[in-house]
């Protein structure tokens, strides 16, 4: 029985954050070095782990979420490994180098707790969408893992003067420091997004990445805080 099933045994340890599969992350936890994860996203642990759901750092940063933009989250503690899923998604791992990444909470799966990270208004969009869109920034040095409706693909947006437009309800993450703005299409509604009402993009430039899934999240991008 052990024979058919060998190809899907986990591999050896070889980095902080890794890929089991394609739709798996596995987390290598040891005493000191905590982990933020989604709540609900643990299928399986081996050694000794305890989670704590919504932390007190959490609560902290959760009194500014007036819209329930931030991600549940769970403080998980302890030594061993970790596997985390999300209904199947991809898993994406990034390992930040001093520098920062903004995510939509839906598509945030994990991260290390010592990492700085807070939920803050995407500038450039107040006009487009009310009050604004507000995002989860992470920086620092350490690892943090994204989920994608399918494979993603990672625009690179360069430094020259061209645009690149984005579907909100494709998006999953981009580099903070690119210009962002809002554009309202009336002519392709019926062929961007789901064609209700006014199609809208997200135009990015400047130097850095936007991560884009294939497909689009029933979430609402666009929060309207209030």
């Amino acid at each position: 029985m052990n024979q058919p099933l060998a190809g899907f045994a986990p591999a050896p340890v070889t980095a902080r954050m890794e890929n089991h599969g394609d739709h798996m992350l596995k987390v290598a936890l040891q005493t000191g070095n905590d982990l933020f994860a989604r709540v609900g996203s643990m299928v399986a642990y081996e050694g000794f782990i305890q989670y704590e759901p919504n932390p007190p750092a959490v609560r902290q940063i959760a009194r500014d979420w007036a819209t329930g933009e931030g991600a549940p989250l769970m403080k998980c503690s302890g030594d061993g490994l970790l596997y985390l899923a999300d209904y199947g998604a991809d898993v994406v791992v990034i390992n930040l180098d001093e520098d920062a990444i903004s995510v939509n909470a839906t598509n945030l799966l994990a991260f290390d707790a010592h990492l700085t990270w807070g939920v803050e208004r995407v500038k450039g969009l107040a006009k487009f969408a009310g009050q604004g869109m507000w995002n989860t920034r992470i920086s620092g040095q350490g690892w943090v893992a994204l989920t994608s409706r399918g494979k993603p693909i990672v625009v690179d947006c360069g430094s020259g003067e061209d645009e690149t437009y984005v579907d909100p309800d494709a998006l999953v993450a981009w580099s903070p420091d690119l210009k962002v703005k809002g554009k309202r299409s009336f002519t392709a509604q019926s062929l961007i997004g789901r064609g209700s009402g006014e199609a809208y993009q997200m135009a990015f430039s400047g130097r850095g990445i936007v991560v884009v899934q294939p497909s689009e999240d029933s979430t609402d991008r666009l929060r309207v805080r209030g």
